[in-house]
């Protein structure tokens, strides 16, 4: 039986660039669909529009990114085949073979997919570590590199989800996650301040 798609919308606090990020997302079946919209004035006052969709089991298909600064209009598309493959604006990108997801800099939502798929929100107390190779989108200049990343369940929440440690190089932090798999609490980073649902 399908499950019926719920739609979120939701919006964070960035702490980091002292901005705000609001996402519309739309899940079903292991499936993603989210566009999204962020300010931020550190380093640089910046906006940033993005459109992302993932294939089956929440793994990334295409990302669409613009960024507008004082520098100008920056705009990059990643597109993954669905076999580890992905381009960059068009470009053959092997340095990122084998990554499912992208990440973009500062975006709460893209922890989701990596969350879902592995059922990282609802693995219970301790759960086993797992090491992803991201396609990282720096912001906001958008450049493009691979990414290390590790998530570890820790224990589970009041709320039915989990708090989770990331680790990326010497980076580490332990993040709320809520039971629908979106971030609650990113420490230093960001904050969820609004969520709404749909059917």
């Amino acid at each position: 039986m399908r499950t019926p798609p719920v739609s979120h919308v939701l919006t964070w606090e960035i702490v980091e660039n002292q901005g705000y990020e609001t996402a519309w997302a739309r899940l079903g079946d292991g499936v993603l669909e989210a566009r999204g919209r962020a300010v931020g004035i550190a380093p640089e006052p910046y906006w940033i529009t993005y459109e992302l969709r993932t294939g089956p089991e929440w793994t990334t298909r295409e990302l669409r990114v613009t960024a507008e600064s004082a520098d100008g209009v920056r705009e990059t598309v990643l597109v993954h085949d669905g076999s580890g493959h992905w381009t960059v604006d068009g470009e053959q990108r092997p340095d990122l073979d084998g990554a499912l997801d992208c990440d973009l800099g500062l975006c709460p939502l893209t922890n989701t997919m990596p969350v879902l798929r592995h059922g990282l929100h609802r693995a219970g107390p301790a759960g086993a570590a797992r090491t992803f190779t991201m396609a990282w989108v720096s912001v906001p200049d958008l450049t493009v590199r691979a990414s290390e990343q590790t998530y570890t369940p820790l224990e589970e929440t009041d709320d039915g989800g989990a708090l989770v440690r990331y680790e990326a190089g010497d980076f580490r932090r332990d993040i709320e996650i809520g039971a629908d798999g979106f971030v609650v609490d990113y420490p230093d980073l960001a904050y969820l301040i609004g969520h709404a649902t749909h059917g």
